[in-house]
């Protein structure tokens, strides 16, 4: 007997599945799209939707989508209120775009990517959904802007003669988890200059570089003609940094230590110039005092908090009936008081209540 389209056969079948994970890639196909709301069969997981601000963020994908279709989409949440296995299309064709992206690195393609915006660090692409960034040092001679007197008004004036044209790069560095694309016009030379940093430099020198570029993953630093480096946004400071913009403009020149020479790669840290707030902060508290804090971002945890600069914790979502029960009682900027629930200053852990 063919169990397989009976209720029963479909149970037996989700038991024997493998177990769904948040986050993941799933293919299914679409079973109807109702007003703003598209239902997608993942047999034998059950019924996905992509519905609410999931669907206007995709909206124009929709558009092309009819029953039957097959699609990938990413999931962000597991279960809904009304059982259905919540989905993204916009976030799935991200994540599809990084997997083309390095697999354009490992085989070293050329792509053929329109300028969108030109800074005095270089200039930004747009390459399926995703802002990568091209560093004038990786021009080739004939689109490298040649400025004798090197005013950075002047440079970035030539650049921004490059914005609408369609230029031949290569993928030089692929980071998915940091949002870092880099690209290169100079294909293999530029890989084979990356390679070949200055043996004068070294992990652990301390440097005084120009501010080259900016990203918002981080800040790009000249240390000779040619040769850069990155300060990635997590070692710009102790405490967060959530747009490197807000710190830095390009033509500043700023000690930075080196932290990593890899693959041709020089990584640079401005925060481990300073002393970590957690070696100060050991001993101070324990479990169960009552501080005060700021809200210094909220995300779907729940709100960062800081008790003193450079030291933070969450205050867990759970504590709220909703996100935005959250954010109407912790306000952005405000200070309240908190009981803290975790303290572990060596793994630089702290987590806070705020119904305590």
């Amino acid at each position: 007997m063919d169990l397989s389209n009976t209720l029963l056969g479909k149970l037996l079948a989700k038991n024997e599945a493998p177990a769904l994970e948040t986050g993941e890639l799933i293919e299914g196909k679409v079973i109807s799209i109702q007003g703003t709301q598209v239902f997608v069969n993942l047999y034998p997981h059950g019924t996905g939707i992509i519905h609410g601000k999931e669907y206007l963020a995709a909206r124009d994908m929709v558009r092309s989508l009819n029953a039957g279709d097959t699609i990938s989409a990413k999931i962000v949440e597991l279960e809904n209120e009304d059982g259905y296995i919540e989905l993204s299309l916009k976030e799935a064709k991200q994540a599809l775009a990084w997997g083309e992206a390095e697999d354009a690195l490992k085989a070293g393609n050329t792509l053929e990517i329109v300028v969108k915006e030109a800074n005095k660090g270089g200039l930004m692409l747009d390459w399926n959904g995703i802002s990568g960034f091209l560093p004038a040092s990786q021009l080739n001679a004939e689109h490298y802007p040649r400025v004798e007197s090197g005013d950075k008004n002047e440079i970035v004036n030539e650049l921004k003669k490059l914005v609408g044209q369609k230029l031949s790069v290569n993928v030089l560095s692929v980071n998915p988890k940091e949002g870092k694309l880099i690209f290169s016009e100079r294909g293999e030379k530029a890989n084979t200059k990356e390679k070949a940093v200055p043996s004068k430099y070294s992990v652990g020198d301390v440097l005084e570089c120009e501010v080259t570029g900016i990203v918002d993953f981080g800040i790009f630093l000249k240390l000779e003609q040619g040769v850069e480096g990155l300060v990635h946004i997590s070692e710009m400071a102790w405490s967060l940094v959530e747009n490197p913009r807000t710190l830095y403009k390009v033509g500043d020149v700023v000690k930075a230590k080196i932290i990593e020479i890899k693959d041709g790669k020089i990584s640079f840290s401005i925060k481990t110039l300073t002393e970590n707030p957690w070696t100060t902060v050991e001993g101070k508290y324990t479990v169960g005092d009552k501080v005060n804090g700021v809200v210094i971002k909220h995300n779907k945890h729940g709100a960062l908090v800081s008790i003193e600069q450079g030291v933070a914790g969450l205050v867990h979502i759970s504590e709220f009936e909703s996100e935005k029960d959250l954010k109407s009682q912790l306000g952005l900027g405000q200070s309240y008081d908190f009981t803290i629930t975790t303290f572990d200053p060596k793994e630089e852990k702290l987590t806070l209540s705020f119904k305590s």
